[in-house]
Order: structure tokens, then sequence, then C-alpha cells
């Protein structure tokens, strides 16, 4: 069976809201796809949504995650001053982080090369669970498997959510867990650099869609 093995190099973003939303930004300047945003939201009621920038990303992403409603909008981060904004769609984002603490550091003294492999992911699996409840290797769909292996880590010091117009309220924990995948965010909001794989079987060929 012909197995499929995209990697994203990037950045992942999440932020709890006082109304309950909680935000997962992933910016992916180098992916099969080119440079790409998209934005996963979970509202407190539950209901899981994907802002994808393109029909092919939008299709991806929800064959590996889980959600209730799929969009297709622009999406733009721009970063600035230690200052970033998310604009996609309906949502509005700003947040800035702060210092970076002794887990950022330790990871950022990885050896890139090293940091890149699946073997990282996996071997860090264990400490991540204990240092930031958060896992870095699984399943999110059958005959899918997925490996994240973080490079650095920020905590976001102060964000602004708005959606449809409407202020989401101050910065919060990201809690309860987002439902969208296998794992979650750390529950304090962070901005983490990641170097993520994903492994599907059962793909015809080498293009990166479902």
């Amino acid at each position: 069976m012909d197995r499929e093995r995209l990697t994203f190099d990037g950045w992942i973003a999440a932020v709890g809201t006082g109304s309950g939303t909680r935000v997962v930004v992933g910016h992916w300047p180098r992916s099969p796809f080119g440079p790409f945003a998209d934005v996963m939201l979970e509202r407190a009621d539950g209901r899981r949504t994907l802002l994808a920038p393109t029909a092919a990303t939008a299709a991806y992403v929800s064959s590996v995650y889980h959600f209730d409603e799929v969009r297709t909008v622009d999406v733009a981060v721009r970063v600035r001053d230690g200052v970033w904004h998310v604009a996609a769609g309906p949502l509005d984002l700003r947040f800035t982080v702060g210092r970076r603490g002794a887990l950022g550091l330790a990871l950022r003294a990885v050896p890139r090369p090293l940091a890149r492999m699946p073997l990282w992911a996996a071997v860090s699996d264990a400490p991540a669970r204990l240092m930031a409840g958060v896992r870095t290797r699984g399943s999110s769909r059958p005959g899918c498997r997925q490996w994240y292996a973080a490079g650095d880590l920020v905590p976001i010091s102060t964000a602004r959510v708005r959606l449809d117009g409407d202020d989401l309220g101050p910065l919060a924990p990201v809690s309860p867990p987002v439902r969208f995948g296998f794992g979650s965010a750390p529950a304090a909001p962070a901005l983490v650099r990641v170097f993520s794989t994903v492994e599907r079987r059962g793909v015809t060929d080498g293009t990166p869609v479902p």
C-alpha cells in the first residue's frame, strides 16, 4: 500500500478567550502547498471550524483533523515588532509574545537537523506530556500518523480576538483542550516553532491532496 509523507515547517499559536472559544493558528512558510496559514476554532459549545485559504489546503487539513465546519477564506499573517496579526475571514487576532522561558531555551538548543526528525518527536513525547501536557506523536484518523517536533516555545502575553466583529474577551488558558486531533495545544497560551510530519496510507500518488 502506498504511503504519503509530507512535512510542514512553521509555527503554531494557540490562545483561549474569556468567551470559551479557543483559537489555534498554523503559520507554514514552508510546506508542500507553498507558504500558507490556517486557523482552527473551537467554540465553548464544542463546535469546531477550519478556516483555510484554498480548496486544496482545506481538503487536506480536514482529511487529517476533525471539524464540524470547513470554510475557505483569505488567511493572512503579519508579524511586526513582536506583534502577530492574523486575519482569516470572520476572525481577527492580534497577539504579542513574552520572554522565552527555560523550556523554550532548551528546545532552541536542539540541533535543527535532529529537531526535524520524526524520531525526535517520538523521543520527546513523554517529556512533552509531563512538561506541557501535549503529545508529539499519534493518530487523528485511521491510516494517518503524525509527529510534531518543537524547536522553540514562547508564551503569548496579550491577545485580542474578534469573530464576526464581536470581541471574544480577555486572553485565557486553552481550556478545555481542543479536539481537532489526537493532541492539544499547551494550556498556557503559547507560540511554538514546529516541524510537523504527516504520513497517510492508501495514497495513490505523491500529490498533496486527500
